[in-house]
């Protein structure tokens, strides 16, 4: 049966936190579940790419870019590093770049917008940290569910109903 987030929250109401319905969709996978890595920067992807270049092991990846409009964190080499690296999905408070490559990449991709600038490697960010994005918490090792009518995160894996 196919991943359905209205179901989850109807089956699930007390194990589930939606997050604010204001990531757009990019990516061919129109919907991805997962256990949570969580990375914190701003600016500067270089943990999202050190990340992506690990086996992903069918994980989603969190990312906390501080809601930054003026750098994108993610773009179509570290994105398809991600697919082969077998990673399922991505959401990114911020944006990304390469929309066109992105879309025809099997990957679950959400972040706010899209911007041809990309970030300069500096180092920095944190991995494995709580983050509050979207209004909900989300943790290390929860479990992320997304498809086209949103996302919801929880702190265990939950039956698909």
């Amino acid at each position: 049966m196919p991943l359905s987030t209205p179901d989850l929250c109807d089956a699930h109401p007390d194990k589930v936190r939606v997050l604010e319905p204001i990531f757009r969709a990019y990516g061919a996978r129109a919907s991805f579940a997962g256990e949570v890595v969580t990375v914190r920067c701003f600016e500067d992807n270089s943990r999202v790419k050190e990340l992506a270049a690990e086996a992903g092991n069918g994980r989603v990846m969190v990312v906390d870019g501080g809601g930054s409009l003026r750098r994108a964190l993610l773009g179509d080499l570290i994105a398809a590093n991600m697919v082969e690296n077998g990673w399922q999905g991505i959401v990114i408070n911020g944006c990304v770049r390469d929309v066109e490559a992105l879309n025809e990449l099997d990957l679950g991709i959400r972040a706010l917008a899209s911007i041809p600038l990309k970030t300069e490697r500096r180092g920095r960010g944190e991995i494995a940290v709580m983050l509050r994005i979207a209004d909900a918490e989300v943790r290390p090792g929860d479990w992320l569910y997304a498809d086209r009518t949103g996302i919801v995160v929880s702190a265990e894996r939950l039956p698909i109903p």
